[in-house]
């Protein structure tokens, strides 16, 4: 593979990425399932795409989905949870398939209306232009959960 290829690559991994969390924060302001279209979203999406979510915040369920029937339960959990999410600052390192993403986040919370900004890092495989797997490491989730919590003081 000669170097053009693999900057190729590189470039079209992150470009994958920034298309899904334009469609996913568009998915979620819209209200997500069944108010939304998941095409949008499914589009970036391998048809054997698996996300590894940290157990205890109140949209990781099970902790693993997969599949896009999966992804798009996943994504009506988190819709429900989150009324808007703004994507504040990303910064990224790919080396072929694999991009590491640090994400700023501000989620707004659709139960208490509180927002919390947040950093989120991102272990992301993606093959043929879809993302593959997903793994979040989210920097404080007690905030996280925190905001959603409508008895946490503000």
């Amino acid at each position: 593979m000669s170097t053009a290829d693999t900057a190729s690559d590189q470039a079209g991994a992150w470009t994958v990425m920034q298309r899904f969390y334009e469609a996913e924060a568009a998915y979620v302001a819209a209200g997500g399932f069944g108010r939304a279209s998941y095409d949008d979203v499914a589009a970036y999406l391998d048809p054997e795409v698996t996300l590894h979510q940290a157990p205890g915040l109140p949209f990781t369920g099970s902790g693993t989905w997969r599949g896009h029937d999966g992804m798009e339960r996943f994504l009506a959990r988190f819709s429900a949870v989150w009324e808007s999410m703004e994507f504040l600052e990303q910064e990224h390192w790919g080396d072929g398939d694999t991009v590491v993403v640090r994400n700023r986040v501000r989620f707004r919370a659709r139960a208490t209306g509180r927002e919390v900004d947040t950093l989120i890092v991102q272990l992301i495989t993606v093959k043929d232009g879809r993302m593959l797997e997903c793994r979040p490491f989210y920097w404080d989730p007690g905030a996280i959960a925190d905001a959603c919590r409508p008895d946490t003081a503000v």
